[in-house]
């Protein structure tokens, strides 16, 4: 089965959102309902999960009681707000919430909403998941009211999922292996133009207000349900985007606000964001190549960065020529899978170099390698949601949100171009980052959003080697906005969170309110043999940083996606 070219083609951003400029009709100018008309919130009972939703919500069995001791203090509810924030009167959707009321009642700061990312992502977990992930984490919930929020048409708040499936569906036989012809691309375009074109005129009164700038007056809805003159807030990859956008709208409203992997202020243009992840993609390859060449000994792709970059490049061409078709693995293995694990992050590293090792020496038409086989072999479909499961992830909503603001060309012209500029740009993973027609047949206009400077409290952090956000775009949105940039030195997303040494900045500055302009070291590799299996993660990891660490899959079904 072919699958590198077609899923990146399929590719969506998801959790690491765009910002745009403001334009006169647009969902910008629509007015906010007055202090005074702020909406009640109905508090009910939360949903109770079993022990096998636990399972599939991704905790280990040894999480289930202290997820549960948690979810114990929690209060769950809803607000009632406008559809359409232009016509107030109108129709209202619901959107849900959740509470950990904080445990130092006397050194109550106020509420902390907090975003997970998207768009698409669930945020109703969001304070239990923190407050699990590591004991640092916690200490936010001492000060603060963490507050959990299903964006509009996402998860437990009024939602709606396209005829067409959970995102586009390109449907139709994937391309034959090696380089994308323009008339495969165009054949995969069409369809996936006609899907999004299915989608969007399916339920456009909806669809067309699932807005950033419409979650962030439901973020402000909820803070005056609340009866809360400010609000702090923590988001990470969209959610910085909804975060920027927050405060660009109601600076007056923010108290503390950290935004972690964040989007570039020009990322509404779909084709910038795409570029910019690309050429992020090929940096680390370098860097991995340098990694190989100081370990010729072991793997032997040369003794310099040049030459182990030109034995992988040859690796690609190679595989576009003449792809590996392996008699006990299904999957064909072109240049886009060389291409995937050129892009591998530090932490995959070993078993990234281990598996091209193998490729050296490895004949089409017998077994797969080992190595090989850890990486593509084995059934990757995901197992069916059991009852009761809420839905992390809402695919409709995530494109909605993304083309309802993409400003970039949607002609397959403008497509088919970027790509060849990616290739040329990038000779070794450029063909692995696809050409994306995200919003091709998208036939809502877009609505684009003003970002605006204030003086108000604003930590942003960067990671210098991801490439779902790269680095550059926290200083863009640093220009753009204002705010301090803490620079983190590894190569995954959102990873602050997670990481005690660097959580304890972000709880820091929420604890004091005092700018950090330094660093931390995020996710790093373990120390592990050069045998190229990944090493098992410390008994003390979370399962969300368990998560972030685990080894290669690829996966046909997975899409190239920025969070």
């Amino acid at each position: 089965m072919r699958f590198g070219k077609r899923t990146a083609m399929l590719a969506c951003a998801v959790g690491f959102g765009a910002a745009g400029v403001g334009v006169a009709g647009t969902a910008e100018a629509a007015p906010t309902a007055p202090e005074a008309t702020a909406p009640a919130i109905t508090w009910q009972a939360c949903p109770q999960y079993s022990d096998d939703v636990l399972a599939a919500l991704r905790l280990r069995p040894e999480e289930y009681a202290a997820f549960r001791a948690i979810w114990a203090r929690a209060e769950c509810g809803t607000i009632s707000v406008p559809l359409d924030y232009r016509n107030p009167g109108g129709e209202h959707i619901t959107i849900a919430l959740t509470r950990l009321k904080a445990q130092d009642a006397a050194h109550r700061r106020g509420v902390m909403f907090t975003n997970p990312g998207g768009p698409g992502g669930s945020g109703y977990l969001m304070p239990a998941r923190l407050m699990l992930e590591n004991s640092t984490n916690a200490r936010l919930n001492e000060d603060f009211d963490l507050i959990g929020i299903d964006p509009r048409g996402i998860g437990y708040s009024t939602s709606y999922d396209c005829p067409t499936g959970d995102g586009p569906d390109p449907g139709g036989a994937p391309p034959a292996p090696g380089p994308l012809t323009e008339a495969e691309a165009k054949q995969l375009y069409d369809q996936v133009s006609a899907s999004n074109a299915a989608c969007s005129t399916s339920n456009p009164a909806f669809l067309r207000q699932l807005t950033t700038s419409n979650a962030a007056r439901d973020l402000d809805m909820i803070r005056r349900g609340l009866h809360e003159r400010k609000a702090s807030y923590f988001g990470a990859s969209w959610g910085t985007q909804l975060g920027a956008v927050y405060r660009s709208m109601f600076p007056e409203t923010i108290d503390r606000m950290w935004l972690d992997s964040v989007v570039s202020p020009d990322a509404y243009n779909l084709s910038y964001r795409f570029a910019g992840s690309a050429r992020a993609t090929e940096a680390d390859f370098h860097l991995f190549a340098a990694w190989l060449a100081a370990r010729n000994g072991v793997y032997g792709f040369g003794d310099t960065t040049a030459k182990a970059e030109a034995a992988v490049l040859a690796m690609r061409q190679q595989a576009d020529a003449h792809p590996w078709r392996f008699s006990d693995v299904d999957t064909v293995l072109d240049g886009a899978f060389i291409g995937f694990l050129a892009a591998s992050p530090n932490l995959n590293w070993e078993q990234a170099a281990t598996v091209l090792q193998s490729l050296t020496t490895a004949v089409s038409g017998q077994p797969a390698p080992d190595p090989v086989k850890q990486v593509v072999g084995g059934d990757r479909m995901p197992l069916p949601p059991p009852a009761g499961a809420p839905k992390p992830f809402n695919g409709t909503a995530n494109v909605a949100y993304l083309c309802n603001e993409d400003t970039s060309g949607r002609d397959f012209d403008s497509l088919w171009n970027d790509y060849q500029h990616t290739l040329a740009a990038n000779p070794v993973t450029g063909e692995f980052s696809g050409p994306r027609p995200t919003c091709a047949g998208w036939n809502l206009p877009p609505q684009p959003f003003t970002l605006r400077w204030s003086p108000g409290s604003l930590q942003m952090s960067g990671h210098l080697y991801e490439t779902s956000t790269p680095y550059p775009w926290v200083r863009q949105m640093q220009a753009r906005i204002g705010g301090t940039v803490l620079t983190v030195p590894d190569f995954i997303h959102a990873s602050v969170g997670h990481v005690p040494e660097c959580a304890a900045h972000m709880v820091a500055y929420f604890e004091t309110g005092r700018p950090d302009n330094g660093t931390c070291p995020g996710l790093q590799p373990e120390t592990t043999p050069t045998s190229g299996t990944a090493a098992a993660p410390p008994a003390s990891q979370s399962s969300r940083t368990q998560t972030l660490t685990q080894p290669l899959v690829w996966d046909p079904n997975s899409r190239y996606a920025l969070k």
